[in-house]
């Protein structure tokens, strides 16, 4: 019991974490006067990945690469299958194809990238991380040019005044630090109970760590649906999809290179292979070609994605 109660607190600590630093990180932001899509498309995005990039980091470092790798993958199809297609169940509804059209652009080109050495190499070498990383930097770049050299409004200072900058920064590194606690019980604990379980690290990582490290995630979706915003949540997700493949595998391959996990089959192959990786890139387009198709996302994407997701993790357990 006393690993799954850590395990339970290291999820709260992520939780809270990352709270305290989307908080803190767009109080700065908003100070400073910097655009409102900006903040949503950078800081935000950055901060719901924390917990990702902590623990893929330091699962890699342990020698633990299968949490590392499955972390990632686990988290896109998280976020992808479960917390938007939540958030289209509930609340389908137009979006800007505009927006979308950068960050999915992006997406699918690390995606490949993420794939093509999965199926050839088989090995995440050191000069793999710092190119994704490279791409993380490309994007922020474009991003960043395209947020500020647009029109400027009022909005982006707004709410200024709300608390003191001491107590923002207070925020933000209150929040790295749970982010770091949370993320070092989760990972120890998360590789007792898959021991304790008999189940691969694999598949605790693309299950259970991945829905715990995406919780950020969801409870940006949830409240972007309480406020009537959807759509939001939707650019955040997308843009902590890309994050999980070019920042947080880009981080961990760089300091811990690691191969792709070689314990669970399907046929004799790969389970990783024949399923992880063509489940996360299935979702992703069921998610995005209708919403740069047709401009709009429709209630049977959500349930469809949800329904994959249900059957995902059936067989995750089976394996």
């Amino acid at each position: 019991m006393i690993p799954v109660t850590l395990f339970i607190l290291g999820l709260l600590c992520l939780i809270k974490g990352g709270d305290w630093f989307v908080d803190g990180a767009t109080g700065i932001a908003r100070r400073f006067r910097l655009p409102e899509l900006l903040i949503g498309a950078t800081v935000v995005s950055i901060g719901t990945t924390l917990p990702e990039v902590m623990v893929s980091t330091t699962s890699a470092l342990s020698g633990h690469g299968e949490i590392a790798y499955g972390n990632a993958i686990g988290s896109v199809i998280c976020n992808t299958a479960l917390i938007a297609a939540i958030t289209i169940a509930v609340r389908p509804g137009k979006v800007d194809r505009q927006a979308l059209s950068t960050p999915v652009t992006f997406f699918f080109i690390a995606a490949a990238v993420y794939a093509g050495v999965a199926y050839t190499a088989g090995y995440f070498s050191r000069i793999i991380g710092i190119a994704l990383l490279g791409m993380f930097l490309v994007y922020m770049l474009l991003t960043v040019r395209q947020m500020t050299g647009g029109p400027k409004t009022a909005a982006a200072g707004q709410g200024e005044a709300a608390g003191s900058l001491l107590a923002e920064l207070v925020r933000l590194a209150g929040g790295s630090v749970l982010i770091a606690v949370g993320a070092r019980l989760l990972v120890d604990n998360g590789t007792l109970i898959a021991q304790a379980l008999g189940v691969p690290e694999s598949v605790i990582a693309l299950t259970f760590v991945a829905l715990g490290t995406s919780l950020p995630e969801l409870v940006t979706a949830i409240t972007a649906l309480v406020k009537g915003h959807g759509a939001l949540s939707l650019g955040n997700i997308i843009g902590a999809n890309l994050f999980n493949l070019v920042l947080v595998s880009g981080v961990s391959i760089t300091l811990a290179p690691f191969a792709i996990p070689q314990g669970a089959t399907i046929a004799g192959r790969n389970a990783s292979l024949v399923m992880d990786l063509p489940v996360m890139l299935a979702v992703m387009l069921l998610l995005t070609v209708p919403a740069l198709a047709k401009g709009r996302l429709y209630r049977l994407q959500g349930i469809l994605l949800l329904v994959i997701y249900g059957a995902f993790c059936a067989v995750q357990f089976t394996l």
